[in-house]
């Protein structure tokens, strides 16, 4: 149940994905001077070494990171993460990947909060580790979904939360689904961010996930998705997504400005593709 480890899949095709979006959110909540709260409910080790075994094991973040690091001037519609990602290795070389933990705490100012929440014994000691010395930051060691309900609503009363479960329980996805109608309730006014998997058509099971969050009653709630190949039974994952409800202002329209890019220059077989869509919308 607790044997994910995410340094296995650091910097791949679906991390730039993900935190692309993130750092375009925090940007657009640090518009105004309010301060405002990163909540993270599968926060994960917080940042991660490319060098290591596990991260060297498939070298997923080849086919990520790994693509954009030498033309890092044509991806400016993502510079706010690829900013973070320099900084951490500022000799050049692609050493360092940060996981969202590490991104919200560079990314928030001396007035934000971060709150991360991880359940995995060896991971939660290893987010220790990396956020010491922050009086900002915040670790919890507990289930995120119940973190997450149980937190609500924060202060400051503006934020982000980021949902980023490792879907290795096919429950994962009805959590997401339950665990979002609670939060809003608690916070109708937070950004909630959801990344999920894109399986092999057989074990997929986002389309189930979607249509349930389509039905739910959120608001706004835009859907972005990134396949790096077509779906075929025994890929296993060929893309992933995020879903934003309530997003800020035009995010729609700056995913898709660099998605399609990233579409051709991370596809890794016939069928890439990519979709920007509202999965709901509430007509003003």
């Amino acid at each position: 149940m607790l044997s994910y480890r995410h340094a296995f899949h650091a910097g791949n095709h679906a991390d730039v994905l993900k935190h692309a979006v993130q750092a375009l959110i925090l940007e657009s909540l640090k518009k105004k001077e309010k301060p405002f709260i990163v909540l993270d409910t599968h926060a994960g080790g917080g940042l991660y070494d490319l060098r290591g075994e596990w991260a060297q094991k498939k070298a997923e973040f080849a086919d990520g990171i790994g693509r954009l690091w030498d033309e890092q001037a044509r991806w400016g519609s993502i510079e706010p993460y690829l900013a973070i990602v320099r900084a951490m290795n500022d000799d050049g070389t692609l050493t360092y990947y940060p996981g969202s933990p590490e991104l919200s705490r560079r990314l928030t100012r001396t007035q934000d909060k971060v709150v991360l929440m991880e359940l995995h014994n060896n991971e939660v000691e290893s987010l220790r580790g990396n956020m010491q010395g922050d009086e900002r930051v915040t670790v919890h060691h507990r289930d995120g979904f119940e973190g997450l309900v149980a937190l609500l609503p924060p202060t400051p009363r503006r934020g982000l939360v980021l949902v980023d479960p490792p879907y290795e329980l096919k429950e994962d996805y009805f959590r997401v689904v339950e665990t979002l109608k609670k939060a809003q309730k608690r916070w109708a006014t937070g950004i909630y961010a959801i990344w999920y998997p894109i399986l092999g058509r057989e074990a997929d099971r986002s389309r189930d996930m979607l249509s349930a969050i389509a039905k739910a009653g959120l608001g706004d709630v835009l859907v972005a998705e990134l396949e790096v190949a077509g779906q075929t039974p025994d890929w296993g994952m060929n893309g992933s997504g995020m879903v934003i409800v309530s997003p800020p202002w035009q995010l729609d329209e700056q995913i898709d400005t660099f998605l399609k890019p990233l579409c051709a220059k991370l596809a890794q077989g016939p069928g890439a593709q990519y979709r920007v869509e509202w999965l709901s919308k509430v007509e003003a």
